[in-house]
């Protein structure tokens, strides 16, 4: 495994993680506030509508951060 793949991975996974985060945040007080149930329709818009906010950032930033760090080496 390259370099390049261990960094891909790295980076993959530390977007799950701060979309799971930023989606809760978001989540939190809207579970709070009773405008939507655990599970339902709102929840799913939440966590879709976010995760692909962060995905489109994340793309964007993708190939900055990991050019960045080949580049280094």
């Amino acid at each position: 495994m390259t370099r390049k793949d261990l960094l891909g991975i790295l980076y993959v996974s530390i977007v799950v993680i701060v979309w799971g985060s930023i989606g809760s945040i978001i989540d939190y007080p809207l579970l709070n506030k009773e405008i939507y149930q655990a599970g339902s329709i709102g929840q799913l818009a939440t966590f879709t509508i976010s995760g692909f906010l962060i995905t489109v950032i994340s793309i964007y930033l993708y190939k900055k951060i990991i050019s960045k760090y080949l580049d280094e080496n």
